[in-house]
């Protein structure tokens, strides 16, 4: 990977590291879900008349837009406005990475590498620790909803991985058009009978943290990880995803002060390493594995 197109990916993770700062700030002044229309409305709405559908199925968009942009996007904005730190659910989200595995072993008969069992094993672990913390950087129920949130990802993730030679940007943009109505039908039967009037009453904040998630987040940041997933491997590209949790903490302590407590450092260090097992371990065995075969080479010739 050349200079540029690194400095493209971590572009990437910093715009998705922070986009959870900015949802959280977003729902200083509107509910969840509201926010969640106003995201995808934003995004497809004008972007839907100048981008051609997607080679693929019609089903695959309305299904990707329904768990990935109806369900799983309400849950962890819900997650968020019901006491999950910023930080916190960056990382916490990463579960569709174990999800993702466990679902493809269940439903597509994949086998599972010895290292992905080993770090979905301590990333449980590490996941498991968060119902023991107190610090209130969470809740229960919040946790429950991220991981919900997570496991609707991973199903996305599952009907986009069958597709083939699909424009990613393209996919996007038309997968925005399912969630804004049916979530606006949430939103007014659930949070709030006068979105108009509430809306009116917010400030530019608001509407530059709706910018920045339908824009930036979602049309800029993806039209980059798919020109990068073009022209590298999945191989090379999806492991700068472990930085998202990273960079999201780090902003989060920034501009919102939030601070971990001891049970939430470590359960983070656990799932960041069954996390990195889980991504990067077949390649560690491989390193390792081709080092013990040049060491027996050498010492026998």
């Amino acid at each position: 990977m050349n200079l540029k197109d690194i400095g493209l990916v971590l572009l990437v993770v910093f715009i998705w590291g922070a986009n959870f700062t900015v949802i959280k700030i977003g729902l200083e002044e509107i509910p969840p879900v509201l926010f969640s229309a106003l995201r995808f409305a934003i995004v497809a709405i004008p972007a839907a008349f100048f981008i051609p559908f997607p080679k693929t199925s019609i089903w695959n968009v309305i299904a990707v837009g329904v768990f990935l942009g109806v369900i799983k996007f309400s849950l962890l904005f819900i997650s968020m406005d019901v006491g999950v730190s910023a930080g916190l659910a960056s990382l916490l989200l990463q579960a569709q990475v174990v999800f993702t595995i466990g679902l493809s072993v269940f439903i597509f008969k994949e086998e599972i590498k010895k290292n992905q069992l080993v770090g979905i094993i301590i990333a449980v672990l590490g996941f498991g620790m968060f119902f023991f913390a107190k610090e209130g950087n969470l809740t229960i129920l919040g946790l429950v909803l991220i991981l919900f949130a997570a496991i609707f990802w991973a199903i996305s993730n599952l009907i986009m991985k069958k597709m083939k030679n699909v424009d990613l940007l393209h996919f996007m943009v038309w997968v925005s058009l399912i969630p804004p109505v049916p979530l606006a039908v949430l939103s007014y039967s659930m949070e709030t009978s006068e979105p108009l009037s509430l809306l009116l009453d917010t400030s530019m904040q608001l509407w530059l943290a709706v910018l920045y998630t339908g824009f930036i987040s979602t049309l800029l940041a993806f039209a980059i990880w798919g020109y990068l997933l073009k022209t590298y491997t999945a191989a090379t590209v999806t492991p700068f995803a472990l930085l998202i949790p990273v960079v999201g903490m780090l902003i989060s302590s920034i501009f919102l002060n939030e601070k971990l407590g001891l049970i939430e450092m470590i359960g983070s260090c656990v799932v960041m390493i069954g996390l990195i097992v889980c991504v990067l371990g077949g390649r560690f065995m491989k390193y390792f594995k081709m080092r013990k075969e040049n060491k027996n080479l050498i010492k026998n010739s």
